[in-house]
């Protein structure tokens, strides 16, 4: 094949590139310039190429480099400005099939997806999401879950993170989110809107709390969520490592939703004061422990849920040893005093 016949050819294939990519091709010929004074430059042992130009003819394909309207296109550098210019187009290829794909996950942000362990970097996770890379960072990773190579899991698209090597997708298996999407993915009536996700409290690897309210009539949003026999609340639960997971019905009734958002314990009374936003929780003996939670995790999940600072008590408001309630070992002759502020970082 001669130089003029792959000339024409490389030209036309430029065309459709940019054509089937949606590249500009006034860029890509711009950038094909920049690359070959490059190139000449390197072969001209040149320091400057200031007094230089490229003309690039897109349907030919001819090119030169020219000098105050010389032309001074060295013999044979045909073949190395025609590879240089396939470099480039491969670049600006692989550069904009990059960028769409960033684009079409900015559209997906907050939503879930499957992906595949590809390897690991460090600290940091690579996921195979089918089109495109994502990072896992470590602080997005659950304390709780193993990671190993060609494990599938399902991924919550936390954000686009730009940075010096370009945007990067970013998922996450720590979000309180992804506890939230999956339910929408396995609850039809929360994907159809019947079933409303009023908020969302989560200590990953551990429990989440999560408030459901009802927008149709007839329709139960706990059972909803949980499902016959438990079937639904439990392929969350396996998606998320068993974390343990509270379905707890909303009301506009504040005492009623506090008393509610301390499950499982059960027959407690709630005095709320508007103005301080606080509630006073007073437990029977035998509950006090499981309003708590180890290590208060119970009680802390319930505030933030709410939004409310708890303050829980025992029958005659004496206080006792916290980490002892926590652990389960109070004394049924004893009583709290535990007091939650309501943290900031409620999702709902």
């Amino acid at each position: 094949m001669d130089i003029s016949q792959a000339r024409t050819e490389f030209a036309s294939a430029l065309r459709q590139v940019c054509a089937e990519r949606g590249i500009d091709a006034e860029a890509v010929l711009d950038t094909i310039k920049a690359a070959i004074l490059a190139a000449y430059r390197k072969e001209a042992n040149l320091e400057t190429t200031d007094d230089l130009s490229v003309q690039v003819d897109a349907e030919t394909g001819e090119l030169g480099i020219f000098r105050e309207g010389a032309n001074v296109t060295p013999a044979g550098f045909g073949r190395i400005a025609s590879q240089t210019a396939k470099q480039v187009i491969l670049q600006r290829i692989r550069e904009a099939e990059k960028s769409a794909v960033i684009k079409e996950y900015e559209t997906r942000v907050g939503s879930i997806q499957s992906g595949m362990i590809q390897r690991f970097e460090g600290g940091n996770i690579i996921v195979d999401l089918g089109r495109a890379e994502a990072f896992l960072p470590r602080e997005e990773q659950s304390p709780r879950e193993r990671y190993r190579l060609n494990q599938r899991l399902t991924f919550l698209i936390s954000e686009i993170r730009q940075s010096e090597r370009g945007a990067s997708i970013i998922v996450s298996r720590a979000h309180p989110d992804l506890v939230k999407e999956i339910f929408r993915r396995e609850v039809p009536e929360i994907a159809s809107g019947a079933v409303e996700i009023k908020g969302i409290a989560r200590e990953v690897g551990g429990r989440t709390k999560i408030a459901v309210s009802s927008k149709q009539s007839g329709v139960d949003p706990v059972g909803s969520c949980v499902g016959q026999k438990g079937v639904r609340v439990q392929a969350v639960i396996s998606e998320i490592a068993e974390e343990r997971v509270d379905v707890i019905q909303f009301s506009d009734d504040t005492p009623k939703f506090i008393a509610a958002s301390l499950a499982p314990a059960k027959g407690v009374l709630v005095d709320i004061d508007k103005e301080t936003k606080v509630a006073v929780v007073t437990c029977p003996v035998d509950q006090l422990s499981l309003a708590i939670g180890r290590e208060g995790q119970n009680v802390r999940l319930a505030a933030k849920l709410t939004g409310w600072k708890i303050d829980i008590k025992g029958p005659r408001g004496s206080e006792v040893d916290v980490d002892a309630i926590a652990a389960g070992k109070l004394s049924e002759n004893q009583n709290a005093v535990v007091s939650v502020e309501q943290a900031d970082n409620v999702t709902s």
